[in-house]
């Protein structure tokens, strides 16, 4: 992060909760952390939640830099580094007392800032802040604030979608997709900018239109099929590439973003279900994230109780692969007996933290609720033979710290496109009803 000389920034604790790096993001700049910040991290070392991993690295590092100068003046945190130094406690300025009760982490943290700055005349602070909240609260009495930025995308709207339209190609380039070996060099069609690996296309002449991946390493377009999975037979060019990449077994991280009815879920268990042989176990998870990043505990019942609510919409895409064969089906029982069985898992992101992931079919649901840490601890996890598929929607975001910027599902794909184990696609269509459709785009 670059600023003007002699910046102080103070950090919130949701800041080093979420990336228990972030002191090492500052360049040559000094860094507060206040000694509440200290007393909340303590809250949330223990337990396996990505936050008490946060906690638990941040503290250490802390401890390897401990001494007296972090509560005096500071410690230098490397060469053409700034200095690092905890702000301890002090009474409630008399600017702040009218409006902000004492007792509150966040206006502890906040009177830390104020009083630092006010001290501090000829240095330009910062409160560096996950908390839009606090971050109002902040400027509304004069101090400086802002987000933590630094693993954001820049531009959400030119996010790489996975796909392209290429018009105007002559039909006899496109015919050949049509006969074997059904590939088109790269080299016969003139493109604006370069494919990316796995990148698929959609090509039209005036008569006729084709579907291809591009295949980087043969320099080829290849014909991409429309064929039903598990019989879920794709709606459109969109679900047809989705399949294409899911079943694909040189592909083995693929990510699948669009709003709610695109089919996004449903894709990527049909796919899983269709190629369950090649497979140990199909895992099915999503992170669940409750209010303010409380844990469940404060929900009613017991724990299989408490968390029903949110692995239902997996079940429910599991109905409904269920519900397009007859109970006698044989392919109907066999879903049953996969859940018995233990082959087919469907479970909460926190229950298997730590799992060893070695040929398993693992799909992520609501990837946009993950951090950028998180997805990278789970694609670091992938053994030999494992496929990872996250899906998600990275306008519809319940975390409360997170953005269509900084959520992990978007710095996923932002960072690991133009590599070959990996494809994207973004779906647009809905496909459960005009009125669903309907209210997605208007509500």
């Amino acid at each position: 992060m670059t600023e003007t000389p002699h910046t102080v920034f103070i950090l919130d604790t949701n800041v080093i909760l979420h990336d228990s790096t972030c002191i090492d993001r500052f360049e040559e700049h000094d860094v507060v952390v206040p000694i509440v910040v200290l007393e909340e991290l303590d809250h949330f070392k223990k337990g396996h939640e990505s936050i008490s991993y946060h906690a638990r690295t941040f503290l250490r590092k802390l401890d390897d830099l401990s001494g007296n100068k972090l509560f005096d003046g500071g410690v230098k945190m490397g060469p053409h580094r700034g200095r690092l130094r905890v702000g301890l406690a002090c009474p409630m300025h008399a600017d702040l007392r009218l409006n902000f009760a004492g007792n509150e982490p966040d206006h502890r943290i906040l009177n830390i800032a104020y009083t630092f700055a006010a001290e501090h005349p000829d240095e330009e602070v910062i409160l560096v802040s996950k908390d839009v909240n606090l971050r109002l609260k902040a400027k509304a009495v004069g101090l400086k604030a802002r987000d933590y930025t630094t693993d954001q995308v820049r531009d959400v709207s030119e996010l790489y979608t996975g796909k392209r339209l290429l018009e105007h190609i002559p039909t006899d380039v496109i015919e050949r997709l049509y006969t074997p070996p059904n590939e088109v060099a790269v080299a016969d069609i003139e493109l604006e900018e370069p494919l990316s690996p796995n990148e698929f296309v959609i090509m039209r002449s005036d008569r006729k239109s084709g579907l291809a991946i591009h295949d980087s390493e043969m320099k080829t377009l290849r014909h991409v099929d429309k064929t039903p999975v598990y019989n879920i037979m794709p709606r459109n060019a969109e679900q047809t590439f989705a399949l294409a990449a899911l079943l694909d077994p040189k592909i083995p991280l693929v990510t699948l973003t669009g709003k709610a009815g695109t089919g996004k879920t449903l894709l990527a268990l049909a796919a899983a279900l269709e190629v369950r042989k090649q497979y140990k176990q199909i895992l099915l998870a999503r992170p669940i994230v409750p209010l303010s990043n409380k844990d469940t505990g404060f929900l009613p019942g017991e724990i299989d109780e408490k968390l029903a609510p949110y692995m239902q919409p997996l079940y429910d895409n599991l109905g409904v692969i269920k519900h397009q064969f007859s109970k006698s089906d044989t392919r109907h029982k066999n879903i049953r007996t996969l859940l018995d069985e233990e082959e087919l898992v469907i479970t909460p992101l926190s229950y298997i933290r730590g799992r060893s992931l070695v040929n398993v079919f693992f799909i992520v649901d609501e990837g946009q609720n993950l951090t950028p840490h998180e997805i990278k601890t789970i694609i670091t996890r992938a053994g030999e033979g494992t496929k990872i598929v996250f899906t998600g929607d990275i306008y519809q975001i319940d975390h409360p710290y997170l953005d269509t910027q900084s959520n992990g599902l978007t710095c996923l794909i932002e960072k690991m496109r133009g590599q070959k184990v990996y494809a994207h696609v973004n779906l647009e269509k809905g496909e459960r009803s005009d009125l669903a459709e309907l209210a997605s785009d208007l509500l």
